[in-house]
């Protein structure tokens, strides 16, 4: 399986392209905004394309022609402003869902946000970023594509455990976006995550097993 990663030069990305390239199961294709991460992915042996996500769409989907999975990990930032959320986790990820139908590609991986699905639930302070996940998660439920949505909690740039809680509503909680990365990972071919979405903190089972108990 090829995996087309967007966002790709980002933190979850970034180890998300590692395992992947490390795996004897899976091969990458990155995907970043300019040819600079390009080239750094390249010198490392890692297959790299340019393309933008506040570009057209079709831009995006013959960057991923070819691939037999996406992984939307991109984001816009907490520097910016909503606008840029709007551009980039909405409208970017709408985008990249149309892109996967325009050139045949089913799978589909979104890592949003937790809580995202549930509105009662969402931050005050950055209530624009839980408005972009909610609807591009909900676009994404819509378009018949084979999807999984991640919701991680608070990201940490600590080391992971390996150990996880994941079920469809966690209350508040962080985790290490390497296990986050590993949890992309264990869910892109497992069939017990197929068209669901499931809340992910730090906890105490080993992620395959976490992800079995589903």
């Amino acid at each position: 399986m090829k995996v087309f990663v967007i966002g790709a030069h980002g933190q979850i990305g970034q180890k998300l392209v590692h395992l992947l390239q490390q795996s004897d199961r899976y091969t990458v294709r990155a995907m970043v905004r300019r040819e600079s991460q390009a080239e750094s992915f390249r010198q490392s042996g890692v297959e790299a394309v340019v393309a933008d996500l506040e570009g057209r769409m079709e831009e995006i989907a013959a960057a991923a022609n070819g691939c037999d999975a996406i992984v939307f990990t991109a984001g816009s930032g907490g520097h910016t402003g909503a606008d840029k959320t709007l551009l980039v986790d909405l409208d970017g990820a709408v985008k990249s869902i149309e892109a996967a139908k325009s050139v045949g590609i089913q799978r589909y991986v979104m890592v949003s946000a937790l809580q995202a699905h549930r509105r009662e639930n969402w931050n005050e302070r950055i209530k624009h970023y839980y408005v972009a996940k909610h609807y591009a998660d909900r676009m994404l439920v819509q378009s018949g594509l084979t999807y999984t949505i991640l919701r991680p909690g608070r990201l940490l740039n600590e080391p992971g455990t390996g150990r996880i809680s994941a079920a469809e509503n966690l209350s508040r909680g962080s985790v290490p976006r390497e296990d986050v990365a590993r949890t992309i990972l264990a869910v892109l071919d497992e069939e017990r995550t197929f068209h669901r979405g499931f809340d992910l903190t730090s906890g105490d089972t080993p992620i395959p097993e976490a992800i079995k108990n589903l």
